[in-house]
């Protein structure tokens, strides 16, 4: 491997921390300035931490790096598997921040974002914010825990999907709101748990949205005189293979190329631009296709 590979393979790694940082930051940020303050719960380990915090006074930081600690280490005695370096850090940024962010944002601020615009904005504005970060920690390969290792530890032995777990889990997450122990009326508590269910609905729509629109890919037919050159160009200019198929016109019985190329969505506008400049003539399908699999798309899954 020559030094010029190796420092390339350091900035992406550098590149995927820092991603992976920026998804906590803002998940952390949902907490820190949107539910905390108004005493909200959500699902996964930091909101049963929150339900700790409200309870008996012990910050959520600590609650959540304890339980996702033994988790970690319950996972690796029973699935015979480590965990990543990055979920490892993720979960020891995650503590920090949750640690110390709170006290870092000045209260007038919060003041301003919570109590004026109603707990149910907040529910809002933080469910998108906790998706957005839990989808770019994902993106990177990152995890933030939790949940999804008790998914993993359950699946093993009972024939359930992880989905589904985590959603149980998450349920009885946040309706153990309704335990705190305070002086609140018992609608007030049913409110905090509904909110909480908002939140989860809210998380799992941004994170779904996400995902799956950066796996979404389009497929393209096109008919041009010019296959030769545009070949060239979307293999060097695009960077995606291209595949040429013997074609004929029905009407004209004419003979060429038909050129088939797949690209995510978000590069049709690119190669869009690039066929036009090679024939503003050319004739173009564009269809959507789902699970691509192979280089540059998404790896094959083992059944």
């Amino acid at each position: 491997m020559t030094s010029k590979t190796k420092a390339g393979k350091v900035l992406v790694t550098i590149k995927e921390y820092l991603l992976i940082t920026l998804g906590l930051l803002l998940y952390t940020l949902a907490w820190a300035i949107f539910l905390l303050p108004n005493n909200l719960v959500g699902g996964g380990i930091t909101g049963l931490g929150s339900v700790i915090q409200y309870s008996t006074g012990f910050n959520v930081a600590y609650s959540y790096i304890i339980i996702n600690a033994i988790l970690v280490l319950i996972a690796m005695k029973v699935l015979g598997t480590g965990f990543g370096a990055k979920t490892i850090y993720a979960l020891i940024a995650t503590a920090l921040f949750l640690r110390f962010l709170p006290g870092l944002i000045p209260q007038d601020f919060v003041h301003e974002f919570t109590e004026e615009n109603g707990k149910l904005m907040c529910v809002i504005f933080a469910g998108a914010m906790v998706g957005m970060g839990i989808a770019l920690t994902f993106t990177q390969g990152g995890s933030t825990g939790g949940t999804d290792i008790i998914a993993l530890i359950i699946t093993k032995f009972y024939r359930v999907s992880p989905g589904t777990v985590m959603l149980v889990l998450d349920f009885i997450i946040i309706g153990s709101a309704l335990l705190i122990p305070n002086s609140a009326p018992f609608s007030d508590k049913l409110l905090v748990v509904l909110y909480g269910y908002v939140l989860t609905g809210v998380t799992n729509y941004t994170l779904d949205l996400i995902l799956n629109g950066k796996r979404q890919s389009v497929q393209l037919f096109i008919f041009t005189d010019h296959y030769d050159v545009l070949t060239d160009r979307i293999c060097n200019e695009i960077h995606r293979g291209v595949t040429l198929l013997e074609s004929q016109g029905g009407y004209s019985h004419n003979r060429g190329k038909l050129v088939v190329v797949i690209v995510k969505r978000t590069e049709t506008s690119n190669i869009l631009r690039l066929i036009k400049d090679v024939d503003p003539d050319a004739f173009v399908s564009i269809g959507n296709v789902t699970e691509v699999y192979g280089k540059g798309f998404e790896a094959m899954k083992k059944s």
